[in-house]
């Protein structure tokens, strides 16, 4: 096993993944909660518009991927805070406009040789020097405004209402938790790609949900789980020779499917294990007194 350490590839793709397995549930907790997990996705997709547009000018592509991500989240918060749509048709709206801009700036793309198969699924041949540099920032940037805002955020995360009258600044924490999905995405699409990026983000969450019982428990089990589908899942890949985002959401969910089937079966054993304790109670016919006092 220690020979994945002698390529330079794999090292930087292990550290893109840890960093990923880290920011992706950590930012996907609040997600989860409020229910707007398809944002995600949406990002995603738009992010492979500002991939085109790097090609297009021959600039650093994570750059205006980033770029793009970032201003596609700001309209999107734009567009929710008027009131005229509801989020999941602005959701709506941003992803197809985006993948429709995605495909035509690809099909413009003439004489560059890029891996589209790649950023759609992820590679870790595509982890370069450069793009190692900007998910250490940008992961670091994101994780040290979540750590600043945690409160604030788990706050309009259960009652955005109560937390307006607390006082809270909602509309501004609101446009802070959509950057910090942006700068999420743009980390995570590098891993596992721009249409499993979303996965990452919910699946290890959903598992810590099972049998977390409190959210700080459930912040750090979906921590845990995310960097160790994701570091799991780019060894899986690199030994079986599979594509590495697919390799890290299967395992994410087969863990989650996993965890299931042992509640159930952990349930079905309780129950059977009660109704036999109840078949040894002694009967006590009516009106018949018990011996003791």
């Amino acid at each position: 096993m220690g020979e994945i350490f002698a390529y330079d590839f794999m090292v930087r793709a292990l550290l893109a993944g840890l960093v990923a397995g880290v920011i992706c549930p950590a930012v996907g907790v609040f997600l989860v909660l409020r229910r707007y997990a398809f944002m995600a996705d949406t990002l995603a997709h738009v992010s492979l518009a500002g991939l085109a547009l790097g090609m297009i000018l021959g600039i650093f592509p994570s750059l205006t991927t980033l770029g793009v991500t970032l201003a596609a989240a700001v309209g999107v918060e734009r567009l929710r805070a008027t009131g005229r749509l509801h989020g999941e048709a602005v959701l709506a709206l941003m992803l197809s406009t985006g993948l429709a801009l995605a495909v035509v700036l690809i099909s413009l793309v003439r004489g560059f040789n890029v891996d589209i198969m790649g950023y759609l699924f992820g590679s870790i041949l595509t982890v370069s020097p450069a793009d190692l540099l900007l998910i250490l920032v940008v992961g670091a940037a994101a994780m040290l405004l979540l750590f600043l805002f945690y409160k604030e955020l788990f706050f309009i995360s259960f009652d955005e209402e109560c937390a307006r009258v607390a006082g809270l600044p909602v509309d501004r924490l609101n446009m802070l938790f959509i950057l910090l999905v942006a700068l999420t995405v743009s980390v995570a699409t590098r891993v596992v790609g721009v249409l499993l990026v979303g996965a990452l983000m919910v699946i290890p969450v959903l598992t810590g949900q099972l049998f977390a019982g409190s959210f700080r428990s459930l912040f750090r089990v979906s921590l845990v789980l995310g960097v160790t589908v994701c570091l799991c899942g780019l060894l899986f890949s690199y030994y079986l020779g599979t594509a590495p985002g697919g390799s890290i959401v299967l395992l994410a969910a087969a863990i989650f499917l996993l965890t299931q089937l042992f509640i159930a079966a952990r349930r079905a054993w309780q129950r059977r294990r009660l109704v036999k304790g109840e078949e040894k109670l002694p009967l006590v016919k009516l009106g018949e007194r018990t011996s003791g006092p």
